[in-house]
């Protein structure tokens, strides 16, 4: 019998029982009523054989252990075993490979309060059993009494003009792909990176949808955790609510996200060329206008990093919390140079987690498009001198749900080159068109597609007297009737025409042509690339002139289901599911400066409406809703299909087929075929190495990362979806391993001598020189050492620190760069190469020989006297 690790005083009355014992006994029936699986319960008792019905029947299980006073339990269809006298769950370890036993079962606050600190390598690690796949793994059920009162609708009390803040929790907490990951995989809520902001949201996400239904509940941690890293939270001041969401959305990607590795191509094979015929249609080119950013704002705060020391004692070199705060607190206040596309990746994390590769197409002889790909990726590879085979890639639970991608292009009108770019985004604010720019959009001359370029550089496809007098007249009539005849009546599509709609270069803001090498008219369009699972949708309510705010007050409709994207589709996108329902709404009222914020949900057991203003939380009707004045929407992917195959797959749990081999998946997957519209191909790289097995350092939790399922399951799961790999036995990698102990033994070396040396250098009273180095660099340096980061930096860059005058490398002035001794900087240089050198040299005093006589003669008179 294997040894149980928690201090049930009943485990002491526990029989002797395999595991073949109670998969037979699983598909027997319930002892009193007769009834079939699942979630039959097996009693433990020493001696008793006792088969009964769960809570789900009439629950003889329960009525047995009254009766009999045996108090524990196992279920039959996932193994977990109960104590009813103790009202909880036990557990017990289980080595793979051992003879038959019950799997171990993680408890949920153990995996919570345990971060990662520096990578060691485990001795004699095993794996733990993963659990078996039940009904809740594939599809959201409704229990009896979600029909009277659903979980989820929990308030969030007020602590000091936060309200901002409980709308956004609570709008975000409604959208079922995000709070089902943080419930269902809440052990891979796992960070070493301070404040801990994902264990904070976990344990809130935890109490909001608890079986207990709480009232409300105070958001203290998570609210404490934002202000320490976002200044602008800090006091008592009323804050917005969607600066707030994209402050928590990014800080829980950085927390959660996770490296992928991808082979790097030469760039010289993105460079292709295709001919098209001159006279061929311009719809095959179709895009839409965007105002969106240049890459050259993308990198804004270049120096910026969310590090946090551990070792302050360790050297001065080490980093201090103040100076990431201060840092990751000029990223938040920066304003955003983007009026319709907004990112939420962190500033600071730029560097690492972005890369550009530009691949240029000739549309015929006389056009070129550029296009340049945006995405996460490691500029390391960019910046580094030697190029590497692979770089960095990063995705995490938030881009899963929230990226999307836009496909931008500027044509200069006059020869007709158009150059397009991608660009990630994770959600779009739109502007409220007024009078005029309704007018224009509803006109059916407003343009849609790419233009030839006319002799004048006409920024609009139709030409012509008639063309022109219509435009005119329509202009007319829009300025002369009143606004009260008008009105406007405002619908959220034309809030999303506007953000597609085209946009003129000229005069001021014309386009400078790489071809023509000249300052050009042109026109910019954009249209969507791939629709994100869930599309969140800012409508920009605030003006910001000089030092006033002032508010748009115009009423914007929409629908809560059925929102069709469409007209906003790249023709050659692969998406196929471009229909969105309302999830929640998040609702500003009262002036610029100051208002109140409430948001309204829909509930995702009961399909119902809900208002949560704060601690309240009320039922609203479908008009309710329709009527609210909306600040922030969040739409999701609808899919009959999907929703049908989940059901398909878990009525497949009911047949209990014999299998010979059980599949492990990914948890993470699972959670997207339970929530997502689109969930993908399987992917089972978050728990396998490039070598197929489980790397070391997630070997102690690899329970928290797989799930078990039979084999009719995985076939038609795999018949459905793909991708793979297909995994029927789990050990840990011998390869990584090795590898794995020897970047260990390296991690120490280096971080002993760096140590050595440096406490050297400060005991020096007058250096000669001081040698310069890149922070940037040297923070990566430290997480590597320190064990938050597996893969050690490339080259030493100091390009950025350095300016090179009169034929001298000298440093820039205000550079971000620490100062090391010249054993120093050869030791790091030796090992990473790089550079190039930025020395400094204290000036040295000339002093007179006649001055410096005089005063050591000065000196003997005194000392006589």
């Amino acid at each position: 019998m294997s040894t149980f690790r928690n201090h049930c005083p009943h485990l002491d009355s526990v029989g002797e029982i395999t595991k073949e014992d109670l998969i037979q006994k699983s598909h027997g029936t319930c002892q009193d009523c007769k009834v079939r699986g699942p979630n039959l319960w097996a009693c433990l008792e020493n001696r008793c054989s006792y088969v009964g019905c769960g809570e789900s029947q009439v629950d003889h299980s329960t009525i047995h252990s009254q009766e009999t006073k045996h108090y524990l339990t196992v279920n039959l269809t996932t193994l977990r075993v109960w104590c009813y006298a103790c009202s909880k769950e036990v557990f017990l370890d289980r080595k793979l490979g051992t003879q038959p036993s019950l799997p171990h079962v993680r408890p949920l606050h153990q995996t919570q309060d345990n971060s990662i600190q520096d990578f060691k390598i485990p001795s004699n690690t095993t794996l733990k059993t993963p659990l078996v796949a039940v009904f809740d793994d594939l599809d959201i059920e409704v229990e009896e009494e979600d029909e009277l009162k659903a979980r989820g609708l929990t308030g969030l009390k007020n602590i000091g003009n936060t309200c901002y803040m409980n709308a956004a929790l609570q709008a975000l907490s409604n959208c079922p792909p995000l709070t089902q990951f943080f419930l269902d995989c809440g052990g891979l809520a796992r960070t070493d990176k301070k404040p801990a902001i994902c264990k904070s949201y976990l344990k809130l996400m935890t109490e909001l949808w608890h079986k207990s239904r709480p009232g409300s509940v105070v958001p203290t941690n998570l609210f404490q955790g934002i202000k320490t890293v976002n200044p602008t939270f800090r006091g008592y001041s009323q804050q917005d609510a969607q600066e707030f969401l994209r402050c928590l959305m990014d800080l829980l990607h950085e927390e959660l996200k996770e490296q992928v590795m991808e082979v790097e191509e030469d760039p010289r094979t993105l460079t292709t060329e295709e001919t098209m015929e001159e006279d061929k249609s311009q719809s095959d080119v179709d895009f839409q206008s965007c105002e969106s950013c240049g890459s050259s704002d993308k990198a804004e705060n270049e120096n910026g990093s969310r590090g946090f020391s551990e070792d302050n004692n360790e050297t001065t070199m080490l980093i201090q919390d103040d100076e990431n705060n201060s840092e990751m607190s000029k990223d938040w206040q920066k304003e955003k140079m983007c009026n319709k596309m907004n990112k939420v990746n962190s500033e600071g994390e730029l560097d690492k987690d972005r890369d550009c590769v530009s691949e240029t197409v000739d549309l015929n002889n006389q056009e070129t498009v550029k296009v340049q790909i945006l995405g996460r990726a490691s500029a390391q590879s960019a910046s580094s001198p030697k190029r590497k085979k692979q770089h960095k890639k990063y995705r995490s639970v938030i881009s899963d749900i929230f990226d999307g991608t836009i496909i931008s292009s500027v044509q200069c009108l006059t020869c007709d080159r158009v150059s397009v770019t991608l660009e990630t985004f994770q959600d779009l604010s739109l502007p409220i068109p007024g009078k005029e720019d309704l007018a224009k959009l509803h006109s059916s001359s407003h343009p849609t597609s790419i233009v030839k370029a006319g002799s004048c550089g006409e920024a609009y496809a139709p030409q012509g007297w008639i063309a022109f007098f219509m435009e005119y007249v329509k202009r007319f009539v829009v300025s002369c009737v009143p606004s009260w005849f008008w009105g406007p009546i405002v619908t959220l599509q034309d809030c999303l025409a506007a953000f597609f709609a085209r946009d003129e270069l000229k005069g001021d803001n014309m386009y400078s042509c790489e071809k023509c090498k000249k300052l050009r008219n042109g026109v910019k369009f954009c249209k969507v690339q791939k629709f994100p699972e869930i599309l969140c949708i800012h409508l920009k309510r605030f003006r910001h002139e000089l030092m006033f705010s002032t508010k748009i007050n115009t009423h914007v409709s929409f629908p809560l289901e059925g929102l069709d994207l469409q007209p906003f589709l790249a023709k050659d996108s692969p998406a196929q599911i471009v229909t969105y329902d309302l999830l929640s709404v998040i609702c500003h009222h009262g002036t610029a400066s100051s208002g109140h914020y409430i948001a309204y949900c829909r509930n995702n057991l009961n399909n119902l409406w809900y208002e949560f203003d704060d601690q309240s939380v009320t039922e609203v009707s479908e008009s309710t809703v329709q009527n609210a004045e909306a600040y922030v929407l969040f739409y999701r992917k609808s899919s009959e299909e999907a929703q049908k195959e989940r059901r398909r797959i878990s009525n497949l749990l009911n047949i209990m087929e014999p299998s010979l081999l059980q599949f492990y998946i990914s948890r993470q997957w699972l959670n997207k075929f339970k929530t997502f519209a689109e969930p993908g191909p399987i992917s089972n790289n978050d728990f396998l190495c490039i070598h197929g097995g489980v790397p070391p350092r997630k070997a102690s939790y690899i329970e928290d990362l797989v799930l078990m399922l039979p084999q009719n399951i995985w076939d038609n799961l795999y018949s459905r979806y793909g991708g793979g790999p297909a995994v029927n036995h789990l050990y840990i990698c011998h390869t990584c391993q090795i590898e794995a102990e020897k970047i260990e033994k390296r991690r120490k070396t280096e971080l002993e001598i760096f140590i050595r040396l440096n406490r050297a250098f400060q005991e020096e009273d007058s250096p000669a020189t001081f040698y310069c180095i890149s922070m940037q660099w040297f923070r990566e340096w430290e997480s590597f050492v320190k064990g938050k980061d597996g893969d050690p930096p490339g080259p030493i860059d100091n390009t950025k620190i350095a300016v090179t005058k009169c034929g001298n490398v000298m440093l820039r002035q205000g550079a971000d760069s620490g100062q090391i001794s010249e054993e120093t900087w050869n030791f790091l240089q030796s090992i990473y190469g790089g550079g190039p050198e930025v020395i400094l040299r204290p000036p040295v005093v000339h002093v007179d020989p006649d001055t410096l006589q005089a005063e050591e003669k000065i000196e003997v008179e005194t000392r006589s006297l």
